[in-house]
């Protein structure tokens, strides 16, 4: 079995066209800088972008760099200008759906909106990709799903063993 790095390397990216645009403050990227690190990473950002080209140009920088994990924050929604999943498929290799599909179910019974989120999660090259919802409450319960399984799914991306029980 591969060990686990000790400190995964992860990048965390708040897309947001607003933000970007200095029109107001980046939220969410904060917090999910210090779910993140709080989870064991140690972390680059919050860079913050607008949505559309600049997601796919960053997230390929991001798997050249060979960074462990890289979470987005927002651009997952339903408006003419959320393209965060469509340019995160671009990237790519292999979909994880379980992940997007646990993070949806994560924050439904507070936010029933939160099914809405189109986010998407999968692994280019060795790099973990995540799409989280945009507001602080989504980037919340989705690294309470995401937290948990951090470590062993980059473990498993490095080609590492499932654990056996003793």
């Amino acid at each position: 079995m591969t060990a686990v790095p000790s400190m995964i390397r992860a990048m965390a990216i708040t897309v947001s066209n607003r933000a970007a645009a200095g029109v107001y403050d980046d939220r969410s990227g904060p917090v999910l800088v210090d779910l993140l690190w709080a989870s064991g990473c140690q972390v680059d950002g919050p860079v913050v972008i607008p949505d559309g080209d600049a997601v796919e140009d960053i997230l390929r920088e991001a798997v050249e760099a060979r960074y462990d994990v890289v979470v987005t924050t927002g651009g997952t929604g339903l408006t003419p200008q959320d393209l965060t999943p469509e340019m995160t498929r671009r990237v790519v290799d292999r979909e994880i759906p379980g992940i997007a599909e646990a993070v949806r179910m994560a924050g439904r019974d507070k936010v029933p909106a939160a099914i809405l989120s189109r986010g998407v999660a999968g692994v280019a090259g060795r790099t973990l990709i995540v799409n989280l919802p945009g507001s602080t409450g989504g980037v919340r319960d989705g690294m309470a799903v995401l937290g948990p399984v951090l470590s062993h799914a980059v473990d498993q991306i490095g080609g590492g063993d499932h654990s056996r029980p003793e």
